[in-house]
């Protein structure tokens, strides 16, 4: 996978399953998981990090225990994410359902998106 430097996120994604998320961010983009917290016989809670950029998952069965008034939120989250090369992200998400095909945008960015397996946007760009 090309270098590709990740700059700036840190949210939390509420979804059903956490398990089919991380192939995305851990294989095709080259995340680790430094915190792993499960939930009976799943995951309940992950961090997963590159170049200062942190993902974090929480399954909706753990939000309905932790956080109640959250557990009804829908997936649906679109994430933002600068990057210093688009062309190799485009890359490594070839395949994956293309919800922005890429594209300049008047405010100077070269962008891609896709759907992650969870159901969230993520959109990738490189300023100009």
């Amino acid at each position: 996978m090309s270098p590709v430097q990740f700059r700036k996120l840190s949210p939390v994604l509420v979804v059903d399953e956490i398990e089919p998320c991380l192939p995305f961010w851990m294989e095709r983009l080259g995340f680790t998981k430094v915190v792993e917290v499960p939930e009976g016989d799943r995951l309940g809670f992950v961090i997963l990090t590159k170049d200062g950029v942190e993902v974090m998952y929480q399954s909706r069965e753990s939000v309905r225990k932790d956080i109640p008034a959250l557990a009804g939120t829908p997936p649906g989250t679109t994430l933002y994410i600068e990057v210093s090369d688009i062309a190799a992200v485009e890359r490594v998400v070839e395949g994956m359902e293309v919800v922005v095909p890429r594209r300049q945008t008047f405010y100077g960015a070269d962008e891609v998106g896709v759907r992650e397996p969870g159901g969230n946007v993520v959109l990738f760009a490189q300023p100009s």
